[in-house]
Formats: C-alpha cells, structure tokens, sequence
C-alpha cells in the first residue's frame, strides 16, 4: 500500500525538517520525501495549506480503566488523545495503574486502542501489591523485598521504567526510593515522579528525585511542573532544572498549559494545611463528578466528600498564570495533558491540551518549529520511544495533518471530552485513524514495549 501526503508543510524537528514536501508511506512507514509531485500512489492525502507534523506524543496521561468482566479497555481518554492528535501516550503515572502494567500492554495487544501505548510501573499500585498499603506509612524489608521483586518483573516485560507518586505516598522513604529506582540502571530506563511537595516545598521535594538520578545516572522526569512549582517558585525552579541537566543529569520535566490542577479529593494534596499552602479557600476546589458535580467547594461540601467519596475528582484553581506560561515556553519543559477523566468527567486538558498548547503559545510567543519539538521529538527521545518522534525514511507513519489558523481546543471544565477543531487527519502506522472530526479507526494502536 503506497500512500502519498501532497502539498503539505512538513514540521519535523527531529530531523531537522521545515519545509513544503510530499510525503511517501509504504506498508506503515515512510519511504521518502520529497519536494516533487510523486507518483504512483494507492490513496493521496491533500495536505495544501496545512502543516505536516510526526504524531503528537503524551508523556503523561493516566490510562482508561479495565472492564473487570470481559478484560477489555474500557476506552475514553484514548479517544480523546488521538482526536487531538496524539498518536503515542506514556501511561500508568503519577504511580498509579489501572491494572498490572504489563498485563495492560496484553490488553492492547489483544484488541488494539486508539493510540500506541507504553506503560511505566506505578510504584504505588505495586506497594499496594507487596501489602504496604498505609501510604503514611514506611514499608517493610519483606515487603521492599516483594516490591522490587515485582517491579523488576515488570521492566523486564517491556514497562519504559518506574513513576513515583511521592506526594501521594509520603510514607516512601529514601531506602524504598533507591531500591526501586536503581532497577532501572538495566536497560537505560526512565524515572519520573510527582514529587513529594510543591510551592515553597518544592526545591527539596525536587532534591530527593535528583539524588535517586544522581546516584544512579538514571534518564529523570519531574511531572507537571505548572502544578508543584506554579505558585511563585517557577523562576528558580527552572533555573535548578537547567543547571542539573547541563551539569550531566538527563533531567526534565513536563507541564499542561492550564491554570488548574485536577486530583481526587481524597488524595493527600488536600490534607490539613493545603489551604494555608495555597493561600486560599475552599472555593478554589470544584467538583467535576456526582452530586456536587460543577460546584465549589464550602467546608461542608469538602469534608462530606473525603469522607464519603474520595474518589471524587476535583479541579483546583490556585495555580498563577504567568507561572505556567513561563514553564510552557522553557526550553527543557515538554508538553503533557496529565489527563485523568472519570467516566468522562474531568478536566478538560484530557482532551484539549496539545490544541491548547499549539493555539496559544504557537507562532504567536514561540516559533511553531520548536512548540512541535516539545510534543514530537523530545518527548519520544526522553521515553526512549524508537521509531517515533519524526518523519523521516523508515520512521513509523505516525502523523498528525493540522491547520495551525484553526487549530484550538474546545473542551471545558463543563464539558471536557469536547472534539478539539483544526486537527484535519490523525494516522497510526501509515493508515487513517481520525479524519474530519470523526475516528475512522479506532484499533490501530499497539503496545510499545522497551
């Protein structure tokens, strides 16, 4: 099957790429580019006015649960990531798996998903697993003993390394840390944690996952920067960032570009004191889900739903603007929704955040060429995602067909799951997976196993 894309811009930084070409693809990946008109091809793509860009990859979503009954994803952010042109997400973090992580990988395999998926092995779940779950708590020796035992299973079965949700766990300490973190010296794999404090605790929180890469000379990721260090730090923040990774620790961090944080109300972020923290009140937390669903919160509404539903997933208004807009344009900060919906509530960064990011930072406060780095190159070369990131010869056919005049998300915290406009075409492996607003296939995905 030859495929031709014609007439498009193409923008592809990881091979350097900025031009008007026409793109070749057979049986799944690119043959060529070329400035002439090609002949020959089974199916034309007219891409005439629009730009060309490798699929749009997420380094850090949360993945759709798993029907109990029949063993199947359960989809719906997937839907929601390739309709905004992802093509490749890095799921299972934050610590946190729906499932075994490898197990999940099987799943795909079995029936496909809408997007090409690689897992990390969330710390939490296997703690949980190894029978430590007081999160307040330290862990045993038999049960550190368990719990690398089963996270080394995991890596070797193809997870792209381990995250950490220290925050929600504080009763993780240094020797727990270390001893997980070290496995992924084996096979060059990854770190990456939402790290114990934010605000003004953020610098020492950040210390902690710095030393366990120091130590070990891991490949280190600190998640959503825009929520643990927007509230007045993220000028020095980023000025650490920096120095550490040209200092030769492979250290960075991703962030969405929105002004809010989503978690679930009983998570630790929202223990005693948060308040004081974020110099706020209760009004700041809305409800996404149940009764509550829309509105702020009072103290009564607060206290009723950690006590009666903490799985209740929350939006908090705390975060400063021009925080954010600093982190989105750092050089060394890559883009990533952090998408968590719960039956498809939640916040609207699941479905709207590389639309987002490319409609209001792109060509207006950063050239287009290095916004699509942020969300195609460098994320696939920090996962160690062979075969994506670009469009070059013998590169996987993952491409993403936009207009970047129309290009914007339409969700909202009312309405979250909302088509973003703009995204044109959505290919996986060389075959259409979304086109004009409606997902013609929504199988083509396939596990990436590292």
């Amino acid at each position: 099957m030859r495929t031709v894309i014609k007439g498009g811009f193409v923008v592809d930084p990881k091979n350097g790429v900025n031009s008007k070409q026409n793109i070749i693809i057979e049986d799944g990946r690119v043959a060529a580019l070329t400035p002439l008109e090609p002949g020959g091809a089974d199916s034309v793509v007219d891409a005439t006015g629009k730009v060309v860009s490798p699929g749009f990859i997420d380094i850090h979503m949360h993945e759709d649960p798993i029907d109990e009954a029949s063993g199947d994803i359960r989809v719906c952010i997937f839907d929601c990531m390739l309709r905004m042109g992802v093509t490749t997400v890095v799921a299972g973090n934050c610590g946190q798996n729906v499932c075994e992580p490898a197990d999940y990988l099987d799943a795909v395999d079995r029936a496909g998903a809408p997007v090409n998926v690689a897992m990390l092995a969330g710390h939490t779940m296997l703690r949980n697993i190894a029978g430590a779950r007081d999160k307040y708590a330290r862990i045993s020796a038999e049960q550190l003993e368990v719990l690398c035992k089963k996270t080394e299973e995991q890596l070797d079965r193809g997870c792209a390394g381990i995250s950490y949700g220290l925050r929600y766990v504080p009763g993780t300490g240094k020797e727990e840390l270390h001893g997980t973190a070290r496995l992924c010296r084996k096979g060059g794999k990854m770190i990456a944690a939402h790290i114990r404090d934010d605000a003004e605790g953020v610098f020492a929180a950040a210390d902690e996952l710095i030393e366990a890469g120091s130590k070990f000379g891991l490949n280190t990721q600190i998640s959503h920067i825009g929520s643990m260090a927007g509230f007045g730090q993220m000028e020095r923040f980023l000025q650490k960032v920096d120095a550490e990774r040209a200092n030769g620790l492979r250290l960075h961090c991703d962030c969405y570009p929105y002004y809010a944080f989503s978690t679930r109300i009983g998570e630790t972020t929202y223990d005693e004191g948060f308040l004081e923290r974020y110099r706020a009140d209760y009004s700041v937390v809305e409800v996404c889900e149940g009764k509550y669903r829309g509105r702020s919160c009072t103290k009564e509404i607060f206290d009723e739903l950690r006590r009666d539903a903490p799985l209740t997933l929350t939006v908090c208004r705390v975060m400063l603007p021009e925080e954010i807009d600093m982190a989105v344009m750092q050089p060394g900060v890559m883009i990533a929704s952090d998408g968590l919906l719960s039956s498809g509530q939640g916040h609207p960064r699941a479905a709207g955040c590389f639309p987002r990011f490319l409609n209001k930072y792109a060509g207006s406060r950063m050239p287009l060429y290095d916004a699509v780095a942020k969300i195609t190159a460098l994320p696939a070369e920090k996962a160690g995602l062979r075969g994506k990131g670009g469009i070059g010869a013998g590169a996987e056919a993952d491409i993403v067909i936009f207009d970047p005049a129309a290009v914007r998300d339409n969700s909202t915290f009312e309405a979250p799951t909302t088509t973003p406009s703009g995204i044109s075409c959505v290919m996986i492996g060389g075959k259409v997976a979304f086109a004009d607003g409606k997902v013609v296939n929504g199988k083509l995905g396939r596990s990436l196993r590292l």
